[in-house]
């Protein structure tokens, strides 16, 4: 069961050959964690959805407000029985026709859901290794800050962790500085400076990140500050930190010979989560 332009269907029956997010990657989408009937950070989705599709300049359509997305995201997930917590994803494309240059504007969406094992958001304390994939890079641009479905960097980079027997990757923009991992933002704690490579560097501006970034500038004693990030520093790091909605904040344990403490991550992860827990995202 999916929901197609808003309508709760078995499979959507589209043509996968006139389909331009096949053909040619021209799709953005969401990908959302619900938690007791309720989308988190909604209002973020909702804006960072509707200002990545202005910026590729696909049509949207007039009906989808921030309401209707929360409805219609919930109405699939209870469908489908997923209980209490589960991922969803929503994907927005644009009607076929042409060629690079597309001949409609106008969009098309559909919206897929699975279950997730944990409500909350649950800390892990596990040895969790990285190390850099070298052998593409995320450029430096607005279009590397969206949610676009051409992510073969991160492709390519999850085979090589794979084959490396690594649990992530970081990849490198092209001035050769740090930017996320493959699946979410990257966050370095130095000393008592908590730094992000800024989203002009090439990473994804990510949901996760904003909370985590609010969480951390009301955190004693902690410094906050987006800035570019070599890979030298990760070597003189005391914590590195993984933030993406879905798993909330992964702690990396080790980096080539260098291993980490999980401190801070722990500290912020108890407070996002009483946050949920409160209603307050």
């Amino acid at each position: 069961m999916i929901s197609y332009n808003g309508n709760l269907v078995a499979q959507s029956d589209i043509t996968i050959h006139q389909n331009r997010a096949f053909l040619y990657g021209d799709a953005i989408f969401e990908t959302l964690k619900v938690l007791d009937g309720k989308v988190l950070f909604i209002e973020d989705h909702y804006f960072r959805l509707m200002a990545s599709m202005r910026i590729v300049r696909m049509e949207i359509p007039m009906y989808f407000t921030m309401e209707y997305m929360e409805q219609k995201v919930v109405e699939l997930v209870n469908s489908l029985n997923l209980n209490a917590s589960a991922r969803a994803r929503l994907t927005f494309f644009r009607k076929p026709g042409g060629y690079y240059l597309p001949t409609d504007n106008n969009t098309e969406f559909i919206i897929t859901a699975d279950t997730l094992d944990t409500p909350i958001y649950h800390f892990s304390d596990t040895v969790y290794e990285v190390d850099l994939f070298k052998d593409f890079y995320v450029t430096k641009q607005l279009l590397s800050s969206l949610k676009t479905v051409n992510k073969m960097v991160q492709i390519t980079g999850s085979i090589f962790a794979n084959e490396n027997g690594l649990n992530n990757c970081l990849l490198l923009n092209d001035d050769k500085n740090v930017v996320e991992a493959l699946q979410g933002n990257l966050f370095m704690l130095m000393d008592n400076k908590l730094i992000t490579p800024p989203v002009v560097d090439g990473c994804l501006n990510g949901i996760m990140r904003k909370q985590v970034l609010a969480i951390a500038k009301k955190h004693e004693g902690i410094i906050v500050e987006e800035a570019s990030i070599s890979p030298f520093d990760l070597q003189k790091a005391d914590e590195l930190f993984i933030t993406n909605v879905i798993v909330g904040i992964q702690p990396i344990t080790k980096y080539r010979k260098k291993e980490y403490n999980n401190h801070l991550a722990l500290g912020i992860l108890k407070k996002l989560n009483a946050q949920i827990r409160l209603g307050l995202v």
